[in-house]
């Protein structure tokens, strides 16, 4: 008997994908653990060897660069070409030259991105500030390692940082910098990683110095009172927010605010923007206020012009007369980023864990970091001068019978036998008999002697210091500080950011003084607009008209008041009836459409003028339903000039009525496509808040019949109007008969 053949359960697609092994063949495997194998070690990479940079300040890139242009003599020497630089770099950094070389612009003097550069540059580097400003290809540039360097490497070659082979095993590289001074808070670092970012922003150096001090001092310091705030490359201004400063402090994470600077030359009446927020750019201020000026949001523009040159960053706003340039000023921080934020978010590798910590917390990372570079440094030198001591040691044995050394020398037969004899002879042991055995003829004097007997004693009370120092730890905290005042006084600038603690003038919307007069709105069926004085109209003729156009709609109201057009694609636009200039009967008036930006193919098909948003809107579909809206669903807070979703679009429009809350008649006439009629009264529709509700059935219709119109009910319009009029909804309505057909079909709107 055959058995059954199983075969195995598939698993569900959703949890599995295919992948081609080595024999060609399609093998199933799960997607989850698919991805922790491949994707996490990959984010892992991004997070640890990229975006994020370490206690020393720097991201792996940055580093690489730096320590090659260390070893390649650029800290005192002249400066070399940028090519040569990026070249060398490929040995430490497996990329393109392109990425080098950005990366190094970025760290430059001419590129303007950081308060204290790290490299020396000569030629064009571009400007931060400047989206447009391309740098110069790096066989054109030059570049050295600025001085502030020297503090970067400071004792590297003393064991004080750990080294790691490079990608191919070829050469060493620092794992981190033995940095004299907080680097990580002195100059900006950004970096996007795989589910993390860092933005950290920066500090003035001799604050930070100060402030770094005090801490090992009083670990309880106040940090603020030295620190008052970051400080910015741009010389901005810093709006002062005393409970963002203190979330930033606290938790690394925080948004500063930051506004240009700017003076009023009155002679030539225009504003020179001199200093913009790190986080922009001169292009993105100019492209938005030319956008403004366009939209007629700021009208006391002539001329804007970018007149950045050798002496800096310089914006240029020529005013029109009689313009208020604070007032100015004032609404373009609200409308454009001359006033933008810088969002904080202090994410350091600590130890290989990415860790976002406060100012004072990254301060103490620091600190401990430093603490174990000094310890290290003088860990190496005592040993340094132990072994040189050792060595003497064994010279001072030897010197005490010279004549005995000389005699060993001589009456050993071979050469190989002169340590080993040495070393019987004085006790001593192989180091020190090879350092004796090397000594010149010429030293073996009586002042060589003294001299190198006199090093052993500066030498053992050096090596106490050196102990002492290493059992102390108060000690090292002592050099550390030592080191930061004094890079402080070296290297230290004024800040270059002012920072404003009074009370910030805030951009109010200016309502216009609208003038209010009486006038009389009229609106076609084609979209046109038109708004007329009484005078004017009192002294003017017809109508102009487009060939087969008509008025739909004529009120009477007053300049100051509030239009809205419903387009037949279910939006509504707003305006002011103060947009529109006056005018007179002989022009065809503003075409409604254009004038307030409607998409393509877009008409207007109903206007409705107010100025308190009270009264209801009946919006009637071709299915027999109506939707009733309360009319101040359409007011905003903002001045928004669109709205979508005005009405449902599930069905074709029919028409629009507006019934102002102190119209008394509530009755509404709707007419079928096939005759019938149906008088109702609104008050039984339901009101709805949502404005794209479908609303309710009112008139059933028979199969190819629609609601064809609806409009007010004018009294005496039916002879018996009981006839028409609802008791329940939905009802198919009356056919229209006798006397009350004829002129009904003049009414259709």
């Amino acid at each position: 008997m055959a058995s059954k053949k199983k075969t195995a359960k598939k698993p569900s697609a959703a949890k599995t994908h295919g992948v081609i092994n080595g024999a060609g063949e399609v093998v199933e495997q799960p997607i989850v653990s698919t991805i922790r194998e491949n994707y996490m070690p990959y984010a892992m990479s991004v997070i640890m060897s990229r975006a994020i940079p370490e206690i020393d300040g720097f991201k792996p890139s940055h580093r690489k660069l730096l320590y090659m242009m260390y070893k390649m003599g650029l800290l005192n020497g002249g400066r070399t070409k940028s090519a040569n630089i990026v070249g060398a770099t490929m040995k430490l950094n497996p990329h393109g030259d392109s990425a080098i070389y950005d990366t190094m612009v970025r760290l430059s003097r001419g590129y303007e991105a950081l308060l204290h550069p790290y490299v020396d540059s000569k030629g064009n580097f571009g400007k931060f500030y400047s989206r447009d400003m391309a740098w110069a290809a790096s066989r054109y540039t030059e570049a050295k390692l600025d001085a502030i360097c020297a503090e970067l490497f400071r004792d590297i070659d003393k064991d004080t940082v750990d080294f790691v082979d490079n990608y191919d095993n070829t050469m060493k590289e620092p794992s981190l910098l033995p940095a004299a001074f907080p680097t990580v808070l002195v100059n900006a670092n950004t970096g996007i990683a795989v589910g993390m970012a860092s933005n950290i922003c920066s500090f003035n150096l001799k604050e930070i110095c100060e402030t770094t001090a005090a801490l090992i001092r009083d670990p309880d310091h106040d940090i603020k009172s030295t620190l008052p705030a970051p400080d910015f490359i741009g010389g901005c201004q810093i709006i002062y927010d005393e409970n963002v400063i203190n979330q930033v402090y606290e938790t690394g994470k925080g948004s500063i605010k930051l506004r240009a600077k700017y003076v009023y030359d009155k002679s030539a009446n225009c504003i020179d923007v001199l200093s913009i927020p790190s986080t922009t750019t001169c292009e993105v201020i100019i492209e938005k206020i030319i956008d403004l000026v366009k939209q007629g949001k700021v009208k006391e523009i002539s001329d804007i012009r970018d007149e950045t040159g050798i002496d800096g960053l310089k914006i240029t706003i020529d005013l029109k007369r009689g313009v208020d340039p604070d007032k100015l000023m004032t609404k373009l921080y609200r409308f454009t980023t001359l006033e933008d934020s810088y969002a904080c978010n202090f994410n350091v590798l600590i130890g290989g864990i990415p860790m976002v910590l406060g100012v004072k917390a990254l301060l103490e990372e620091w600190i401990a970091f430093r603490i174990e570079c000094v310890r290290r440094r003088t860990f190496f030198d005592r040993n340094k001068k132990a072994d040189k001591l050792h060595l003497l040691k064994g010279l001072e044995k030897i010197l005490l019978d010279i004549d005995k050394a000389i005699k060993i020398v001589r009456e050993t037969d071979e050469e190989i036998e002169v340590v080993p004899n040495l070393m019987i002879g004085f006790g001593i042991d192989k180091i020190q008999a090879e350092y004796v055995a090397e000594i010149k003829l010429r030293h073996l004097n009586r002042e060589y002697i003294l001299k190198r007997t006199k090093d052993i004693e500066e030498l053992e009370q050096e090596i106490a210091e050196l102990d002492d120092i290493l059992k102390s730890k108060a000690r090292i905290k002592t050099i550390i500080v030592k080191e930061l005042k004094d890079i402080a006084q070296k290297y230290g600038q004024p800040r270059k950011s002012i920072i404003i603690y009074d009370d910030v003038a805030k951009y109010e919307e200016e309502v216009e003084e609208i003038p209010d007069y009486a006038c009389t709105l009229f609106f076609t069926k084609e979209g046109y607009f038109k708004k007329i004085t009484p005078q004017s109209l009192r002294m003017s003729g017809a109508h102009k008209l487009k060939d087969g156009d008509e008025i739909v709609q004529e009120l009477e109201f007053s300049n100051n008041c509030d239009l809205l057009f419903f387009s037949d694609k279910a939006q509504v636009y707003k305006a002011k009836a103060s947009d529109f200039a006056d005018t007179k009967t002989s022009v065809l008036g503003d075409y409604v459409a254009a004038k307030l930006g409607m998409d393509e193919g877009e008409n207007a098909v109903k206007m409705i003028a107010t100025k308190d948003y009270k009264g209801i809107v009946l919006f009637a579909f071709e299915n027999g339903k109506i939707a009733k809206v309360p009319l101040d669903s359409y007011a905003t807070k903002t001045n928004r000039k669109k709205l979508t979703g005005a009405y449902s679009d599930k069905s074709p429009l029919v028409g629009i009525l507006y019934i102002p809350e102190e119209f008394e008649n509530r009755d509404v006439l709707l007419k079928s496509s096939l005759g019938r009629a149906l008088v109702l009264d609104h008050n039984k529709v339901t009101l709805k808040t949502t404005r794209s509700t479908q609303g309710v059935a009112v008139m059933r219709l028979k199969k190819g019949e629609r609601l064809f119109s609806v409009e007010r009910y004018k009294d005496g319009t039916f002879a018996n109007l009981n006839r028409y009029r609802v008791n329940s909804m939905p009802t198919f309505g009356k056919e229209i008969i006798g006397d009350d057909k004829g002129e009904e079909q003049l009414s259709l709107i």
